[in-house]
Protein backbone atom coordinates (compact mmCIF):
# COMPACT_ATOMS: atom_id res chain seq x y z
CA UNK A 1 0.00 0.00 0.00
CA UNK A 2 1.40 3.00 -1.22
CA UNK A 3 1.94 6.26 1.85
CA UNK A 4 0.10 9.37 0.64
CA UNK A 5 1.53 12.70 2.56
CA UNK A 6 -1.70 14.98 2.87
CA UNK A 7 0.43 17.72 4.22
CA UNK A 8 2.89 17.87 1.45
CA UNK A 9 0.79 17.01 -1.71
CA UNK A 10 2.58 16.23 -4.99
CA UNK A 11 0.68 18.69 -7.42
CA UNK A 12 0.77 22.00 -5.95
CA UNK A 13 -1.19 24.83 -7.27
CA UNK A 14 -0.63 27.81 -9.23
CA UNK A 15 -0.26 30.33 -7.12
CA UNK A 16 -0.66 34.16 -8.67
CA UNK A 17 -1.69 37.56 -7.06
CA UNK A 18 -4.31 40.31 -8.99
CA UNK A 19 -4.34 43.39 -7.28
CA UNK A 20 -6.37 46.35 -8.34
CA UNK A 21 -6.68 50.04 -7.15
CA UNK A 22 -4.75 48.67 -3.61
CA UNK A 23 -8.74 48.03 -2.74
CA UNK A 24 -9.28 44.40 -4.35
CA UNK A 25 -6.62 41.31 -3.99
CA UNK A 26 -7.35 38.23 -5.62
CA UNK A 27 -4.58 35.11 -4.29
CA UNK A 28 -4.76 32.05 -5.99
CA UNK A 29 -2.96 29.04 -4.45
CA UNK A 30 -4.09 28.90 -0.71
CA UNK A 31 -4.13 26.29 1.27
CA UNK A 32 -5.23 27.64 4.40
CA UNK A 33 -6.01 31.12 5.74
CA UNK A 34 -4.50 30.89 9.09
CA UNK A 35 -5.32 33.68 10.79
CA UNK A 36 -7.36 37.27 10.15
CA UNK A 37 -8.62 40.41 11.17
CA UNK A 38 -8.96 44.12 9.69
CA UNK A 39 -5.20 44.48 10.00
CA UNK A 40 -3.54 41.45 9.14
CA UNK A 41 -5.02 38.35 6.68
CA UNK A 42 -2.22 35.19 7.18
CA UNK A 43 -2.44 32.61 4.57
CA UNK A 44 -0.02 29.23 3.57
CA UNK A 45 -0.12 28.93 -0.07
CA UNK A 46 1.74 27.00 -2.29
CA UNK A 47 4.52 29.42 -2.35
CA UNK A 48 5.16 29.97 1.70
CA UNK A 49 3.20 32.05 3.76
CA UNK A 50 1.38 35.11 2.67
CA UNK A 51 0.59 38.08 5.19
CA UNK A 52 -1.40 40.95 3.89
CA UNK A 53 -1.58 43.82 6.10
CA UNK A 54 -3.82 46.99 5.80
CA UNK A 55 -7.03 48.52 7.17
CA UNK A 56 -10.41 47.46 6.83
CA UNK A 57 -9.47 44.15 5.37
CA UNK A 58 -12.55 41.77 4.97
CA UNK A 59 -12.38 38.40 3.44
CA UNK A 60 -14.88 38.91 0.79
CA UNK A 61 -15.02 34.86 -0.46
CA UNK A 62 -12.96 31.84 0.28
CA UNK A 63 -12.96 28.88 -1.99
CA UNK A 64 -11.08 25.90 -0.34
CA UNK A 65 -11.86 23.91 -3.18
CA UNK A 66 -10.10 25.91 -5.71
CA UNK A 67 -7.55 27.67 -3.62
CA UNK A 68 -8.70 31.00 -4.13
CA UNK A 69 -9.49 33.81 -1.47
CA UNK A 70 -10.49 37.87 -2.21
CA UNK A 71 -9.98 39.95 0.23
CA UNK A 72 -10.99 43.80 0.41
CA UNK A 73 -9.90 46.63 2.42
CA UNK A 74 -6.95 49.31 1.86
CA UNK A 75 -4.01 46.89 1.16
CA UNK A 76 -0.50 48.56 2.54
CA UNK A 77 2.20 45.68 2.51
CA UNK A 78 2.24 41.54 1.08
CA UNK A 79 4.73 39.87 2.43
CA UNK A 80 6.08 36.46 2.38
CA UNK A 81 7.66 34.90 5.04
CA UNK A 82 9.11 31.44 4.23
CA UNK A 83 9.68 30.50 7.97
CA UNK A 84 9.43 26.29 7.75
CA UNK A 85 6.28 25.01 9.61
CA UNK A 86 6.26 22.80 12.38
CA UNK A 87 7.60 19.54 11.93
CA UNK A 88 9.42 20.77 8.82
CA UNK A 89 13.07 21.37 10.10
CA UNK A 90 16.14 20.32 9.57
CA UNK A 91 15.75 16.67 12.14
CA UNK A 92 12.23 16.38 10.68
CA UNK A 93 13.75 15.92 7.00
CA UNK A 94 16.50 13.71 7.81
CA UNK A 95 14.18 11.40 10.29
CA UNK A 96 11.19 11.82 9.26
Amino acid sequence: MAYEDKKNPTVSRAHTLTLSERGKLTVTGVDEVLRFDEEEVEMRTARGNLIVRGSELHVGRLAIDTGELGIDGNVDELLYADTPQRGEGFWAKLFG
